[in-house]
């Protein structure tokens, strides 16, 4: 568990970082809202590359109010929670993200595609990495074998916390760090050179 604090962000969005966004934000969205693909666009995510799906699940958990469209404030909202968030709190928006119906539960069927679109987007970004000799049935099994407590064939947000928490290999399977920090620090150095 250790390690999993020391990889956590310490990083805070300070006032200029967060002027930059805003200009960026409004640069990209002069309605004022980010729709999915302008959300794709900001990030640098190829509409139709490994990381599209991935992005279409932080668009939803990013989109609090559910109107298919991001204001500046759900984005930063949740840029703060990516920033500074402690674990528990980045699970329960990972859980969000992960769960595609909104039901309340991810069951095999939706962990098989985020497993399936993180195993494919970690493969591009380091094509020579053999993290896994396991097959994406073999990891959906072993996570739900580790979080599924109750046996119904179905993680609720409890077991997903909790199974993450407890298990550092389950947590790594899970995570996927689309790096906003970095964006950020990038955007700011290319927009310091203008």
């Amino acid at each position: 568990m250790g390690q999993t604090q020391q990889t956590e962000s310490c990083e805070e969005i300070d006032v200029k970082a967060l002027q930059d966004m805003y200009k960026k934000f409004v640069t990209e969205c002069p309605s004022g809202v980010l729709f999915l693909h302008e959300f794709k666009r900001f990030f640098g995510v190829d509409p139709t590359g490994e990381a599209a799906e991935y992005a279409e699940n932080m668009f939803r958990a990013f989109d609090k109010n559910g109107d298919n469209t991001i204001d500046f404030l759900e984005f930063v909202a949740a840029l703060n929670l990516v920033f500074r968030g402690d674990l528990e709190h980045k699970l329960r928006w990972s859980f969000k993200v992960y769960d595609k119906d909104g039901n309340g539960y991810i069951d095999r069927t939706e962990l098989k595609s985020i497993i399936d679109s993180i195993s494919r987007i970690r493969k591009c970004s380091k094509p020579n990495s053999n993290d896994s000799q396991l097959t994406i049935d073999e990891v959906v099994d072993r996570i739900l074998k580790a979080m599924d407590t109750d046996g119904d064939g179905i993680i609720s947000m409890e077991e997903f916390i909790k199974g993450a928490q407890q298990d550092p290999w389950v947590l790594n399977m899970l995570t996927l760090d689309m790096n906003p920090a970095a964006w950020v620090q990038e955007h700011r150095r290319k927009s310091a050179h203008f």
